[in-house]
């Protein structure tokens, strides 16, 4: 599920958001949101973590796109073998995919920025 920007949503569980607080030497509750609280996506940011290896790999295999035909053989091979090396950390950041982050304006006047999106469900 991908958010939008203004699109109303509550959370899917309770979320705890503090450890016990004390009072006089006394615990006196933890402060948790209460899951269906609703509210409004403020902000969406989709964050991508690319690795040098997967750098490595987009900008060698853009390389072999463009001059591979007018390479040496040998140097063809080198380059085919190291984008062949590279191939599993771009597979892999292809499965993982983005992180999406929301900031979210609840209705009770709590905001929660740099959330995931998948504690999220549509309102």
């Amino acid at each position: 599920m991908s958010l939008q920007e203004g699109q109303r949503v509550k959370l899917a569980d309770d979320l705890r958001l503090s450890d016990p607080i004390e009072a006089a030497g006394t615990v006196i509750g933890i402060l948790s949101l209460a899951a269906g609280t609703e509210g409004t996506v403020e902000r969406v940011i989709e964050h991508v973590h690319e690795t040098p290896d997967v750098a490595e790999y987009g900008r060698l295999t853009s390389l072999l796109d463009s001059y591979g035909d007018t390479m040496p053989p040998e140097s063809k091979k080198q380059l085919e073998q190291k984008i062949a090396e590279l191939e599993p950390a771009w597979t892999a950041f292809h499965e993982q995919g983005s992180q999406v982050t929301v900031r979210v304006h609840f209705d009770n006047g709590f905001i929660l920025d740099a959330s995931p999106q998948h504690i999220f469900v549509p309102a």
